[in-house]
């Protein structure tokens, strides 16, 4: 039996599976991850910022101008589409198989598949604030915006979008309801990430169920913890999957 019909069997075994994903779960859909060698941080190395630098939150704060430019042209992807993952894991969900996706991704591209119970530990470019009033923008926003820093035409503050940025902390109640998720889960697919961005990567530990699946083309600090590790391209493993299953 290979990986996949592996993985297939297990699937069909679980009642509460649980999937934590990173950027590369949407590299097929086209929007570029981070770390990776045609990742996002390395094919900007020598803009005049670094992007850790840009998409922190004092660097928001003191040069808008210069992060929504970055934020517009690099971070948002309106037009992408979900791949064979995103729509596996609808699948799974509507089946009562899957219970809870947990991402570090911001594309919503898991609700555009139709999952419904999906955790965003990094928040998303479709929810967006006025700074002063508060009042809450979609992604519209910021897109069709034709000043460079998206003002609120009620009061004139900036929106600023609900993405979490570097300095910036975690939603706590998102945090709860991921290890409550992952800690009651009996499959834990972890997908598209390298496992190095904390705290979402430690969030792993609270899983003490039957198995621990890695899906992921580069090698991981959690490798020797996985009972089961696939390399194939994510949305062509789970596309696979999805036929084994039918």
């Amino acid at each position: 039996m290979d990986s996949l019909q592996t993985l297939a069997s297990w699937i069909q075994e679980s009642g509460s599976i649980v999937f934590f994903g990173g950027a590369g779960t949407s590299t097929e859909s086209g929007i570029p991850d981070f770390r990776s060698a045609a990742g996002l941080y390395l094919t900007e190395k020598h803009s005049p910022y670094p992007p850790e630098q840009m998409l922190s939150h004092s660097f928001f704060m003191s040069k808008p101008d210069v992060f929504f430019d970055f934020y517009r042209t690099k971070m948002l992807h309106p037009d992408a589409e979900p791949n064979g993952a995103h729509r596996l894991l609808a699948r799974l969900e509507s089946e009562g198989r899957l219970s809870a996706v947990v991402t570090q991704n911001i594309d919503g591209l898991h609700q555009k598949a139709g999952s419904r119970r999906v955790l965003e530990l990094h928040g998303s470019v479709h929810r967006n604030h006025c700074m002063s009033c508060s009042r809450y923008y979609g992604l519209d926003a910021v897109t069709s915006s034709t000043e460079t820093v998206p003002r609120c035409p009620d009061c004139g503050g900036i929106i600023k979008p609900d993405v979490v940025l570097y300095e910036e902390e975690l939603d706590h109640q998102v945090l709860n309801d991921s290890v409550h998720a992952i800690a009651n889960a009996d499959l834990l697919l972890i997908g598209g990430t390298s496992l190095t961005v904390q705290p979402a990567a430690s969030l792993i530990q609270y899983f003490h169920g039957k198995h621990t699946v890695l899906l992921n083309g580069e090698s991981t600090p959690y490798d020797s913890r996985a009972d089961l590790i696939i390399t194939d391209r994510i949305g062509q493993a789970m596309d696979r999957i999805g036929e084994l299953l039918s």
